[in-house]
């Protein structure tokens, strides 16, 4: 089905990244963050300015996972422990919650003064899922992801939506855990190996490989093909349009950017 295994039936999509151009924004948005915290540290310890660097920092420590989770991760990079701090703490305090709170004001005025696009190749193709009738869900950390899809241009075409909010609510680890995504295909009706991951972050495909599920599609946007495979994808495009054409082989044979 659109280039996946017959025995799929269920789609499952990460967000930023792989149905809407997000990510960079989000990466900005905690380089802003990051940098301001890793200055002012500078300065109080009297020791070199080393900033947080959008590309590998962001891919290992923060892409695809949960605010705080990404937070903590990159803090423990650096040898940095903070206090955890209460879910109000101002943002900017120092403390775990309050760095995560300035970076979530800090993303969401870039998407207000920016905007969202949707990537055209994944609007079409969940589009052409959901007049197919074909069962389909949203899988993020994001606490804001109901206001992205909506100023994307997604709306009304998604089942489910798991979301950080619904995450929280639930108990649900974040990825690099299968947990939020086993509890969207159950939502769905259906046992992971009927059911396709897609996801752009490394966490993300880790946490569709984890779960036993049927097909793992890596959507390499940055190109990362290669650690993308590593982390568990069964498949690899750099846009969700190279399996609406018919350029990948539907028998889980792993391609890359269109060619078998």
């Amino acid at each position: 089905m659109l280039g996946l295994p017959d025995a799929i039936r269920a789609f499952l999509f990460d967000l930023d990244g792989v149905l809407t151009q997000t990510a960079k924004v989000h990466a900005a948005a905690w380089k802003a963050m990051f940098d301001g915290f890793l200055r002012a540290e500078a300065e109080r310890g009297g020791t070199p300015f080393v900033p947080f660097d959008a590309g590998p920092d962001y891919d290992r420590y923060v892409d695809g996972r949960p605010r705080l989770d990404g937070t903590r991760g990159f803090l423990a990079s650096r040898g940095i422990t903070l206090p955890e701090g209460e879910p109000d703490d101002p943002p900017g305090t120092r403390t775990v919650q309050g760095l995560s709170n300035l970076k979530n004001d800090t993303v969401l005025r870039m998407i207000r003064e920016q905007g969202v696009e949707a990537y055209p190749g994944s609007l079409a193709y969940v589009r052409e899922l959901s007049a197919r009738g074909v069962p389909r869900a949203v899988v993020s950390s994001s606490a804001n992801c109901r206001d992205v899809l909506h100023a994307a241009g997604y709306d009304g075409l998604f089942e489910v939506i798991v979301d950080g909010l619904v995450a929280a609510e639930e108990h649900l680890p974040g990825k690099p855990a299968p947990d939020t995504f086993l509890a969207a295909a159950r939502k769905l009706g259906f046992p992971p190996e009927h059911a396709a991951v897609f996801e752009d972050a490394l966490a993300g495909v880790a946490s569709g490989h984890a779960g036993g599920f049927g097909t793992v599609i890596g959507v390499d946007r940055v190109g990362q093909a290669d650690a993308l495979r590593e982390h568990g994808a069964d498949l690899v495009v750099t846009d969700l349009a190279d399996l609406m054409n018919g350029t990948h082989a539907a028998d889980g044979e792993r391609t890359e950017g269109g060619t078998a």
